[in-house]
């Protein structure tokens, strides 16, 4: 199966300091990858430049075979799907509104809303379990009810690629629950799904694959047990990472040991 995103040798500066350095990952229709690492590990810069709104400085990223670059920005819009950790949008905008916005790359800014893009706005609602909030302002809500507006923007926006950036942080255990069953509701739509997620047992638990970025490199690259239990691993977080079996020894908890 062909890759329908991929960066090869990427690097991107901020200043005079690379962010990035050299990275090569790529993602598979339908695959979910958790996007780890540390603090200031350039995990938001990977995924911002996934989405075209970085510009490398050298290497290439590749949308369905095609150099993203020479993509038209409504053509790449209705392909990637970008859900930022924080949502910048104007909090006197109603819920609805705002996840209507995700079908502007189908449609235009000035045209009205079809048919088909008020269905996928309520679907998304629902998927996202907001649409009771559907005409709230943005401003009334809470931190995890406003990030959940925010993918269900990208929801309706039915791209082929969805990338979070800490789409949990805000959530309660509920609602992570929720949001990591959507993603793999999405997944089987043949949605491929990176996401950033600092929290390690919850991207074990989510992700086929897991991808360490440290040090604007990609460290490790595989099932989250082998990174996890990696050397690479151990390097970038400072800890000893070591799974411990739990009931049929299928799954793991994931203990962390401070080195000595």
């Amino acid at each position: 199966m062909s890759a329908v995103l991929e960066a090869r040798g990427l690097v991107v500066d901020r200043g005079r300091r690379h962010v990035l350095r050299g990275v090569d990952l790529a993602l598979l229709p339908g695959e979910g990858v958790a996007l780890v690492g540390p603090n200031a590990a350039g995990k938001s810069t990977l995924v911002r430049a996934l989405a075209g709104l970085l510009s490398p400085a050298r290497g290439e990223i590749f949308l369905e075979g095609r150099p993203l670059a020479s993509w038209p920005r409504s053509g790449l819009a209705q392909r990637v799907a970008l859900v930022a950790a924080e949502d910048e949008a104007p909090d006197r905008i109603a819920v609805e509104d705002r996840v209507a916005l995700g079908r502007y790359p189908h449609r235009g800014a000035l045209a009205p809303l079809t048919v088909e893009d008020r269905a996928a706005v309520a679907r998304a609602l629902r998927q996202t379990e907001t649409l009771h909030l559907a005409r709230r302002p943005l401003g009334t809500l809470s931190a995890g009810e406003r990030q959940l507006a925010s993918l269900a923007r990208g929801l309706a926006q039915e791209p082929a690629i969805l990338l979070l950036d800490e789409p949990a942080t805000h959530l309660d255990v509920r609602h992570q629950l929720h949001l990591f069953r959507v993603l793999d509701d999405v997944r089987q739509c043949g949605v491929a799904v990176l996401a950033v997620i600092h929290d390690l047992q919850r991207a074990a638990a989510w992700a086929p694959r897991m991808a360490l970025l440290d040090d604007g490199r990609i460290a490790a690259n595989g099932t989250p047990g082998d990174v996890l239990e990696s050397a690479a691993a151990e390097q970038a977080f400072g800890v000893a990472i070591r799974g411990v079996p739990v009931g049929d020894g299928q799954e793991r908890l994931w203990r962390f040991e401070e080195r000595g």
